[in-house]
């Protein structure tokens, strides 16, 4: 049985965000509240579990987009390495496809970063006592979005496509023919309802899919 998820006198915070001057103006303005302390901040999403497993954080902040490791993934590595650890998601981008990624990766909360600092702090307690918070308009719009068409290996081809990537690379990479590749390509393309794989790439990641 998990522990009981209640703030003490101090909640214990851990802060993931690859914008500096972001990073040091939440980290202040959340140490002003006095029942939350900012324990460790990080750039990078390859970074987040190392720091929460130092630090054992209360809760973990996590952006999305960091360089290493995207904060869904860290998200979902926390739920395994650091299960006491609630992970609440702020992002720039409020996506559906991205809200229901972080919900399967096991966070507890989503919210976007243009809500004031007394929402974020009342949020961070409220995932403490065991709710999930989740913006009200993001909600919505995920409901309204569905799940994602497009399948786990679809998703991989794609994203191995950035870059310029042939067909033959993305088959290497990803150890795959390449006639298996192109048809990936050519159903995430259908799927997305665009006219070739850069178009379908670009449409996936707006929706959040990827």
């Amino acid at each position: 049985m998990p522990r009981d998820h209640r703030p003490s006198k101090s909640v214990r915070v851990l802060l993931a965000e690859d914008q500096g001057m972001m990073r040091g103006a939440l980290a202040l303005l959340l140490g002003l509240e006095e029942d939350l302390e900012v324990v460790a901040q990080v750039a990078a999403g390859d970074a987040i579990v190392d720091a929460a497993l130092t630090h054992r954080p209360d809760v973990a902040l996590l952006d999305i987009e960091l360089p290493g490791m995207s904060g869904l993934d860290a998200a979902a590595e926390l739920r395994e390495q650091v299960p006491d650890c609630r992970v609440l998601i702020l992002t720039t981008f409020g996506r559906p496809g991205y809200l229901r990624r972080a919900m399967e990766a096991g966070a507890a909360g989503f919210l976007v970063k243009d809500g004031p600092v007394e929402e974020l702090a009342a949020s961070i307690r409220r995932v403490l006592t065991g709710e999930t918070v989740i913006d009200p308009a993001l909600a919505a719009a995920a409901l309204s979005a569905g799940p994602s068409p497009l399948t786990a290996r679809e998703c991989d081809v794609l994203k191995a496509s950035v870059d310029g990537a042939t067909v033959a690379d993305i088959a290497a990479k990803l150890h795959l023919s390449e006639s298996t590749v192109r048809n990936y390509l050519s159903s995430a393309i259908g799927k997305t309802g665009t006219r070739n794989r850069m178009e379908a790439m670009r449409e996936a990641r707006q929706q959040g899919w990827l």
